[in-house]
């Protein structure tokens, strides 16, 4: 039996032009985030899905309630989905860090899992949440098709660890996901296999 898992990154937020690392804080989205979030339902309404998952996190809950609606699915909000707390870097872009602690942020560069930022949640421990939420999921739904919404570092953290890539490689392994588009992970049997990774949410997209 098969389950396919589509992890999605929330809409647009506020902060995005800026970059600024939101981890833990709990930002809006933006109009084209919602926008982004509509298109997301467009797709979910013809792709079959069997359940819709978010973040306790607003941006991650309003991206993904416009796909509950538009599938009649409840959305089921698991806090082990929420994006990492940066620590010491939430809410500041790479510039402030630079300026305030270019030694943590050298550190981070080169080794974002062992030097992850002071006072922010070990990325570890935030893939082990992750790995244990696929391991209920895949209790409760053996076969089917779950969207997910969530947030981009703990998403890319996740992949690695189903995938077994190396962790500390997650931001070179996979550098970037859009908002909002499809990053499909199949686990066939419990073993598991990538199929789309930022997808565009097109009519095409669906298979």
């Amino acid at each position: 039996m098969s389950l396919h898992v589509i992890f999605v990154r929330h809409g647009e937020t506020l902060w995005h032009a800026e970059n600024r690392y939101a981890g833990s804080t709990d930002i809006a989205l933006t109009e084209r985030g919602h926008a982004q979030s509509r298109a997301l339902a467009d797709w979910a309404e013809q792709a079959e899905l069997t359940a819709v998952f978010a973040s306790p996190l607003t941006r991650s809950q309003e991206t993904a309630r416009d796909s509950a609606v538009s599938t009649g699915l409840p959305l089921s909000v698991d806090e082990r989905l929420r994006e990492l707390d940066f620590g010491i870097a939430e809410g500041l872009t790479r510039a402030e860090m630079q300026q305030r602690f270019p030694d943590h942020l050298s550190a981070f560069k080169s080794d974002p899992v062992t030097n992850h930022f002071p006072k922010g949640e070990d990325p570890l421990a935030a893939s082990d949440r992750y790995l244990e939420f696929l391991t209920d999921l895949q209790v409760d739904h053996r076969e089917g098709r779950v969207l997910v919404v969530g947030h981009s570092t703990a998403i890319r953290l996740a992949l690695c660890r189903i995938l077994g890539l190396p962790l500390r490689q997650y931001r070179r392994t996979f550098p970037f996901l859009a908002n909002c588009a499809l990053n499909e992970v199949v686990l066939d049997d419990g073993v598991p296999s990538l199929l789309t990774l930022n997808r565009p949410v097109t009519p095409g997209a669906l298979k």
